[in-house]
């Protein structure tokens, strides 16, 4: 992971200096930190000569504590004045499209995107849904400022002088509920949502910014009540062509494009959606989305299986709603009562639902298109820790986790 290390406060100012300064020596032996920020979206003074005076103090303090890292700010315009004329490294946030004119005025001038996306989505959600504060989780919606995950990428991935982009952001956060307002209590920004469940653009990332097969396909295939109706069905893949199947049945094959989605329109009808992707006329994945049945039980799966028994470690604990044969209802928003025992207690629930008003410090949470999870955190004292999940109607689930001393605990690997 690279970091981008960006003070608070943009300012010459004795204490603006000290923060940064303060910033500086703390992290400055961190290998993972790739540049300093002095600023974010500084509108009144980025622009200005006063601007570039601040960035001029402000690299010289940076320079005196750290002469091998560049200097750079996260400007939503007015590139090439101000301070944008004293940063190493040119920043821009949003607005996709620009970056060619100042690659032309300023062609040695490094640049990278440092904020980037704000596509908005909610998981497992396919429709706009305004009254119950949803996004569809397909690449489509944006705010006036923003784009796509995949017109960014794009853009940037076709421009050798563009270092790369911080996307915003990694997961949904509290706060800045966009576009939606109250009752939503959550950000749609996230490439994950608040408990680190994946969106399907989660995909999108992982095929372009990496080296390793990746076939994804969405959405889920349990649509009762829409036989006949076509549904929108994409696919992430970093292979070369990828063939779609519906109960058996080939619906053709698409060559892939770089940076590019895939799309098929297709009638709904219950079964098994299948994707076939090929890498040199061979086969190298497949996806499946079936239709599901009813939730029958709770799987719960830890993030480890043995945290320390510190008084502060934790492990977060999954929960599926599954039907009988095991498959993840998508659907599923079953209410999960939490009990645990042994030497650890339940310090937090959630679902990752950017409407859910429930209790995040209480003992129980609704899943959310099927998921859920639980947070545990060990006491001082080892032991097997039991985490039980119930919910009426479904069989109960349970994972174990080993509370170790901590000198005993196993190294992260």
């Amino acid at each position: 992971m690279l970091v981008l290390d960006e003070t608070r406060m943009l300012g010459s100012s004795e204490e603006a200096l000290s923060q940064f300064g303060r910033m500086i020596r703390r992290d400055r032996n961190h290998p993972c930190v790739l540049a300093w920020s002095i600023g974010n979206e500084e509108g009144r003074v980025q622009g200005g000569e006063r601007g570039a005076l601040i960035a001029a103090a402000m690299k010289r303090l940076a320079r005196r504590l750290d002469p091998t890292r560049p200097i750079t700010e996260a400007m939503n315009g007015d590139w090439g004045k101000g301070l944008s004329r004293v940063v190493d490294i040119q920043g821009f946030n949003y607005f996709v499209g620009d970056m060619d004119e100042f690659h032309r005025r300023f062609p040695r001038q490094p640049s990278m995107g440092t904020e980037t996306a704000s596509t908005v989505s909610t998981r497992g959600i396919y429709a706009n849904d305004a009254a119950r504060g949803y996004l569809s989780a397909y690449d489509v919606n944006f705010p006036p400022w923003a784009t796509t995950a995949e017109r960014w990428w794009q853009y940037f991935d076709e421009r050798p002088f563009l270092a790369g982009g911080f996307a915003w952001t990694g997961f949904d956060y509290r706060g800045e509920p966009t576009p939606y307002k109250w009752p939503c209590i959550s950000s749609h920004f996230g490439i994950m949502d608040t408990c680190g469940f994946e969106k399907d653009n989660f995909y999108y990332y992982q095929a372009w910014w990496g080296a390793a097969p990746v076939l994804h396909l969405f959405p889920h295939w349990t649509w009762p009540g829409r036989e006949g109706e076509e549904i929108e069905v994409w696919c992430h893949s970093n292979l070369e062509r990828v063939e779609l199947l519906l109960n058996g049945r080939s619906l053709g094959t698409q060559e892939v494009r770089r940076d590019r989605h895939l799309m098929w329109k297709v009638p709904y009808a219950a079964g098994t959606l299948e994707a076939r992707g090929w890498r040199g006329g061979q086969l190298v994945l497949t996806a499946k989305r079936e239709t599901t049945g009813a939730p029958a039980l709770l799987l719960l799966v830890a993030d480890r299986d043995a945290i320390s028994a510190d008084g502060e470690d934790v492990a977060v604990v999954e929960v599926r709603v599954v039907d009988a044969e095991g498959r993840g209802v998508p659907v599923a928003d079953d209410e999960v009562t939490f009990q645990v025992s042994g030497p650890a207690r339940l310090i937090g629930v959630g679902n990752g639902d950017p409407s859910s008003h429930e209790a995040d410090k209480g003992e129980s949470r609704r899943a959310f298109n099927g998921r859920c999870m639980a947070i545990v955190q060990a006491t001082k004292q080892p032991g097997e820790i039991r985490v039980e999940g119930t919910a009426p109607g479904l069989a109960h689930g349970v994972a174990v986790i080993r509370g170790l001393r901590a000198a005993a605990r196993p190294a992260v690997e």
